[in-house]
This record gives C-alpha cells, structure tokens and sequence, in this order.
C-alpha cells in the first residue's frame, strides 16, 4: 500500500517511511492513497469471529504487502492481548468496550500496534528515534505504556498542564526510565501544534530522529478500523440498519471508522459526538471548517477547537461536505447533558458511562430519534474509575478503581513544565 499526503505536495510514501516521519513532508498527514473495498463474502466469513482473526484480516489486507505474515501475525497477537467486548445494554443499543487494555482506554489498541510496528521495522543499527506526542488524556498512558523500556525508542508525553485528570496524568508521568513529561502551560492545541512543528523541524529530524505518535501517524490510525469490523461482527443481527456513535476530540477515532466504511463495514451512519468543542458537527451543518480556541469541559480528551484528523475526513470525500454528511452526522452536548446521561443510563440499566462514552450515547439517542428501529452501538472509549470526581456523583456510588490505576498512587510523578514555545521544546528535546 501507498500512502499520501492530505496536502498533496509531498511524493507517495511505502509504510515504513510514513511510520517514522509521523508528519509528511509538505506538512500534510498521511493517509492511504487507495481504500480496496474488501468482497462481500469476505465480510460475511467474518461474523462471529475472534478480535485477533478480524484483525489479521485487515491488517493482511491493509499493509500485508509491507511486513510478512508471520511477523503481522505476532504484531496482532502481542498488540491485541485483551478483550474488546460488545456489551447490550438494551434491546436495540450495545456498547464496545475499548477500556480493557493497559491503561484502560481505546488508545492501547492503535499505541501498541504501532509500538510493535515500529520495532518490527527497526534494526540493530538503526540510530536512537524519539516518540513526541501530545496527549489531551489518554493518548499520553497508552503510548508511554506501549513503548515504555523499549530499546533505543524515547517517548516524549506533552499535555496541557492542569487539563488532563490525575489518573489519567499519573499514567504517564510515573513510569521514568525512557519516558519523559511534559506539561505545557496551554491547551491541547498548544501540544498539537508543538508537535507539529517539532515534526518540522530540520535540526531535530537531523540530530534526533523523531516522530508522532499522535493519531496524526497513520501506524495509529490504522489498527482502529480492526475494532469497528469486530463490534459489527459481534452483531447478532448483522443485517440491522446500524449506528455507530464516537466521542470524538481530534476525530481519527471517527477518520478509521469512515475508513472501514470505505472498506466495506456495513454501517449507516457514524455520529460525530462531542462536547461543546463542536467545530466538525458545524462543518457538517454548514459545509465551514471554523477552527476555535478549546474550551475546557468535563469529557476534557475531547477538548479540541483545531482537530488535525479533519484534514483526513475532507481528503476522504474530496472536501464534499454533501458526500461526508452521507456518512456521518453531527451532535454536540453540555456538561449538564453528559452528566444528565451519566445519571440515567445508570438508573435505567445499572451500566456506568464515562463522561466522554457519556457524550457518545447523547449523540446516538439524537441519531436514533431520526432514524427509528435503527441499531446503534456506542465506543466506549475510556474506563470510568478515570473521572470518578464526574461519575461518582452522577450515579451516588463510589467507583471501584482497577488495580492498575490504583498502584499509580504509590509512584512518584516527575514532570518538566514549559510554556507553550517551540523553541523551549526544542532546546528540551536537543538536551535529553
């Protein structure tokens, strides 16, 4: 497979180049050049399959050209070593569950199937590569986790200071050894531009190797199209009229789920559903991108006013907002709402949401409401002992919090806090 750039001035790339350069040249994101549907047979052998078989499959399919089978073979097997899933919490909704890998969040599927990639691809000789990523909760624990003691790798962690919640920062700001904090005085997009610039810059592609390991790298991006195949295959109507609602903040979660449709993943419809950082819902009202300064809210991952993968969604359907609202509809909602949600969706069912799976069930309730006897299924992409200053009160209950959260407390957390400058990022990463 060939991957090309969302600017269109940088030349086609293999795999490997565009895993390590994590940007493209021209500033763009890679993205595969073509999208091969895959045979309607071939879809249906894969109802009621194991995650790993799914899995392989498409990864076969997706870049089986580039790493031979045995070796994708263990990458899936090593990567995928945890449950996604598919919960029912009423006749017509089911949640997937993509909180069961390390850190308990969605970010572990793409973190570690990358980590292992990259490995893969990696030699002996290979010069020492630096992991930069900005993180707006969970991405920092899931990529420290998965490249955590990995030989000749460091992992950079930037995150907005005071934004993220205590577990979540507390996953990657006590591991040390080859793991480094950061915390910026600013927002997310701060971090995200940062990173991007870092990506940029001559003299650190030049003395340092480095690279992202944001949703921006598409050895990221592309495991999440395995977990969309599983949960509908999971289905036991897999014929239904079917909804996929994704919390969405930079929004390559929602990008692999266009992905899979283009491969052939029978879905309706997604739901772009965010909290109040809603620049992608007015795109899909309006057909105007209008990037905002983020605004602080209780699902904080989603706190994103300038989402980079947006830039993937208008490649994928040639910047035709009528084509993109085909396949994805819009929906934002208030803390108040996502409280609200919290609060009923356990009284009705006894099931707990976290706040950012908690916007994702208003945003399939409202999709629902236009398109009756529809089935729908909700990522639920964090687990919600993370935000338990926002559930516990919600539902009246204290949350039991996973043993591997609850031995974060006895770690020390060690953490270098700059401003939200380039230069100080770069003078950090030249002296590490």
């Amino acid at each position: 497979m060939r991957f090309v750039s969302t600017a269109g001035r940088a030349p086609p790339a293999d795999l490997r180049t565009a895993v390590f350069a994590g940007l493209a040249p021209d500033g763009g994101l890679y993205q595969p050049a073509t999208l091969e549907m895959l045979p309607d047979a071939t879809v249906g052998r894969l109802i009621g399959a194991a995650l790993q078989d799914t899995s392989l499959l498409l990864a076969r399919h997706l870049m089986g050209d580039e790493v031979d089978g045995d070796g994708l073979a263990s990458i899936v097997e090593d990567a995928l070593d945890f449950p996604i899933p598919l919960e029912r919490i009423d006749d017509r909704t089911f949640v997937l569950e993509l909180f069961h890998g390390p850190t308990l969040a969605f970010k572990d599927v793409g973190a570690r199937f990358m980590a292992r990639l990259m490995a893969a691809f990696r030699s002996e000789s290979d010069s020492p590569l630096t992991v930069l990523t900005a993180t707006s909760g969970d991405t920092g624990g899931a990529v420290a986790n998965a490249f955590h003691d990995v030989p000749g790798i460091r992992v950079v962690v930037l995150y907005p200071e005071g934004q993220v919640s205590p577990l979540q920062e507390r996953q990657f700001t006590t591991l040390g050894e080859n793991v480094a904090a950061v915390a910026v005085a600013g927002t997310f997009d701060d971090c995200q531009r940062m990173a991007k610039e870092a990506l940029a810059n001559e003299k650190l592609r030049r003395e340092i190797h480095v690279t992202s390991a944001n949703s921006i790298n598409v050895g990221r991006l592309l495991p999440q199209i395995f977990y969309y195949f599983h949960a509908w295959t999971q289905l036991a109507d897999p014929a239904a009229d079917v909804l996929v609602s994704v919390p969405s903040g930079n929004f390559g979660n929602l990008t692999a789920g266009l992905m899979a449709k283009r491969l052939g993943l029978p879905v309706a419809r997604f739901v772009a559903a965010t909290n109040v950082n809603d620049v992608v819902p007015r795109y899909l009202d309006t057909g105007r991108f209008q990037p905002l300064a983020s605004v602080r809210t209780t699902s904080t991952a989603m706190d994103v006013g300038d989402p980079s993968n947006f830039a993937r969604m208008l490649a994928l359907f040639g910047g035709d907002a009528a084509r993109m609202r085909e396949a994805a509809v819009g929906s934002s909602h208030t803390d108040d709402e996502t409280r609200g949600a919290i609060e009923r969706v356990y009284q009705a069912h006894g099931y707990v949401l976290d706040p950012h799976s908690a916007v994702g069930y208003l945003g399939l309730e409202a999709a629902r409401a236009r398109r009756p006897g529809s089935v729908g299924i909700l990522l639920a992409t964090a687990h919600p002992a993370k935000f338990s200053e926002t559930v516990e009160p919600a539902i009246g209950q204290t949350i039991e919090v996973p043993e591997r959260l609850a031995i974060l407390q006895e770690r020390d957390s060690r953490a270098t806090r700059i401003d939200p400058d380039a230069g100080q990022l770069e003078h950090l990463l030249l002296s590490g």
